[in-house]
């Protein structure tokens, strides 16, 4: 693991500013350090209460990101500032800092580019931090709950590409389509871009039945349910898309995939209800199953995730993936 040293040295027993560097001494990174810049890079962006769960460090793990962040291999989106300024202490908010972006390039093998990270982590806006945390809240639970169980493996998102078709591993973006739609007379082309990409491997199952593959949608209620056209952008939209996937066995062609379900992670249970709604309305009044439904209270208050039972358009019985 790479040494780097500093020359500038902060006041001693001077509390550090929370955004702005002040480095000092020497930092020898660990093989912790490599998973965690690993982990950050992964998420785009982890709050520290993620990396505590998944490191399991105490506070030991939170000085220890502090002395990552000073050095430069993480870095503290300025966006969160606002998060402090109005409730008092958050969980600090991490991203990939320059030199963790050289320590991947150097030693996992990931194209560095040109990227300035610091300024492109300075560059975010409060929606699209929030969003991200979003997913990241789904996804390390989801590996949390993985870990629990024992007998569930979490698929990320590279291992299916790299079982896909060539055609989809050839792609510049491999986690996107698009589909041709048509709903109640309006034909459009839409463009698909799911929040995350991931599949349940059940390894007690026979191969062949062991996967079940899901494409999650973070809604914060920042666009409408429902709008007058699909040229307009809406909740709605995303399900019209998705089900043409499905029914033109997109799916298939992309991914090399049978079959798929959409989880949705929503702002509060109103909200919920107006999906199922809206999807009953897509599907004629009948509903499915394709879709699964569960908000942000629910997420936060589950003891794990593969139990947490989701709601669906189709009939009141909830769908749990712990099966």
């Amino acid at each position: 693991m790479p040494t780097t040293s500093t020359d500038r040295q902060p006041v001693p027993g001077k509390r550090k500013r929370r955004f702005r560097r002040q480095p000092d001494g020497h930092i020898q990174l660990t093989e912790r350090d490599a998973a965690i810049i690993q982990a950050v890079y992964h998420h785009r962006f982890l709050r520290s209460t993620h990396l505590l769960a998944l490191f399991d460090g105490g506070q030991g793990l939170v000085r220890r990101l502090a002395e990552l962040y000073h050095h430069a291999y993480l870095d503290r989106p300025r966006e969160q500032i606002e998060f402090y300024q109005n409730a008092g202490s958050k969980p600090m908010v991490y991203a990939l800092g320059n030199k963790g972006a050289d320590f991947l390039t150097q030693h996992c093998g990931v194209a560095r580019g040109k990227i300035d990270w610091t300024a492109k982590n300075h560059g975010i806006r409060t929606l699209f931090l929030e969003h991200t945390l979003l997913v990241a809240d789904v996804m390390v639970a989801m590996e949390l709950a993985c870990r629990q169980v024992g007998r569930i493996r979490l698929v990320g998102a590279a291992e299916i590409v790299a079982q896909a078709p060539e055609e989809t591993r050839r792609r510049k973006k491999p986690l996107q389509w698009t589909v041709n739609c048509l709903y109640r007379n309006e034909q459009a082309e839409l463009g698909v871009i799911p929040d995350a990409v991931f599949a349940l491997h059940y390894l007690e199952r026979p191969e062949g039945r062991n996967r079940a593959y899901f494409f999650l949608e973070a809604d914060r209620a920042t666009m409408p349910v429902a709008r007058s056209n699909l040229r307009q952008t809406s909740f709605f939209r995303k399900m019209v898309a998705y089900h043409a996937t499905w029914k033109q066995e997109l799916h298939a062609r992309q991914f090399g995939i049978k079959n798929f379900r959409v989880l949705t992670v929503t702002s509060s249970p109103e909200r919920v209800a107006n999906l199922l709604a809206a999807h009953r309305d897509l599907n004629g009044g009948t509903g499915s199953k394709m879709f699964l439904f569960t908000d942000e209270g629910a997420l936060k208050a589950a003891n794990n995730l593969l139990a947490l039972p989701w709601r669906n358009s189709q009939d009141d019985e909830p769908v749990r993936l712990l099966v």
